[in-house]
């Protein structure tokens, strides 16, 4: 039999959301209680370089920016704890949830901040270098700055995609866009945007089959044309995905509303939920912004809803 705890504010997941989440609640006298989830500090810890979050003149590494903001929650004497909720019932009057299969958890409040992932191609050399920072990237918002005056490659054939390459057109000496069928899905609108860009090359009908470099930086990408199988190389140093995220929300499906994407669906205006004391950050609900100071925004927000609905309780 698991055992049983109380808390007043349960935060799910880390990252900006989470922490300054974690922060506001704190600060009120919450006592809240974190859990990191399995990528303590979210994304952001696979962003070396972060140079557009307020307050960092001459930027900070993804990783060191999550560990001060954790610290910052532990010293107002946020709970911050290792493990991941397996699974939750938010059926009844009390919120519970479940960490490691093992502590049962009866909540007060409860603050998701689970974010989302982006999707990969899954290429060996793809992860290689996203994991060395070495010039592949799945937000061109984020990182694009850092290809200023330099080509880089695009895959995607969505708005989000379309709005990317756009954006990189404005930094980027080039962009080449690969679109793996015979036409986008993005709105006519966006596509025609794409395409009267000059500095942007669209292959349809063209696919990624590696991402070549020295080992720590890429240089150009191998892709094939599916109709003719050949092959050639496109000169870059940046390669950026955009084929979608996923929002990390499975868990809480069978009770908040989510929409068709999984994103959960909140109030205007709002963190709240369809389920009284149950509130959402950052990215799990913005398939919009996905930025760090929007996410933290929605932290504070969170909280401040949180501590409204329990003053409401009293």
């Amino acid at each position: 039999m698991s055992k049983i705890e109380k808390v007043k504010c349960l935060i799910i997941g880390s990252g900006p959301a989470g922490y300054t989440a974690a922060i506001y609640a704190a600060r009120a006298n919450m006592k809240p209680v974190l859990y990191q989830g399995n990528q303590p500090g979210g994304q952001l810890t696979t962003t070396n370089e972060v140079e557009n979050f307020p307050g960092y003149p001459n930027g900070i590494s993804g990783p060191e920016m999550m560990v001060q903001l954790q610290e910052q929650a532990k010293r107002f004497d946020a709970d911050i704890r290792d493990g991941w909720v397996t699974k939750v019932d938010f059926s009844g009057d009390v919120h519970k949830v479940w960490v490691n299969d093992d502590t049962e958890i009866h909540c007060d409040t409860v603050i998701i901040s689970t974010g989302a992932s982006a999707k990969y191609l899954g290429l060996p050399s793809e992860q290689h270098y996203l994991q060395l920072g070495g010039g592949v990237s799945a937000c061109a918002v984020c990182d694009g700055f850092f290809y200023r005056n330099q080509e880089v490659v695009i895959v995607g054939a969505g708005d989000s995609a379309c709005e990317e390459a756009h954006y990189l057109s404005k930094i980027c000496k080039k962009v080449t866009m690969l679109v793996r069928s015979d036409k986008f899905r993005a709105s006519r609108i966006m596509e025609e945007r794409v395409r009267k860009t000059e500095n942007i090359e669209v292959l349809l009908n063209t696919e990624t089959v590696e991402v070549l470099g020295d080992g720590q930086v890429v240089t150009s990408v191998k892709v094939k044309e599916r109709t003719t199988g050949v092959e050639h190389e496109i000169p870059a140093t940046g390669f950026f995905v955009a084929i979608g995220h996923q929002p990390n929300t499975n868990i809480f499906k069978d009770y908040l509303q989510l929409d068709e994407t999984g994103y959960i669906i909140n109030t205007l205006g709002s963190t709240k939920t369809n389920i009284a004391g149950v509130f959402v950050a950052g990215d799990a609900a913005d398939h919009v912004y996905r930025q760090a100071i929007t996410a933290a925004g929605t932290g504070c927000m969170a909280a401040l809803d949180a501590e409204r609905y329990l003053a409401s309780k009293e």
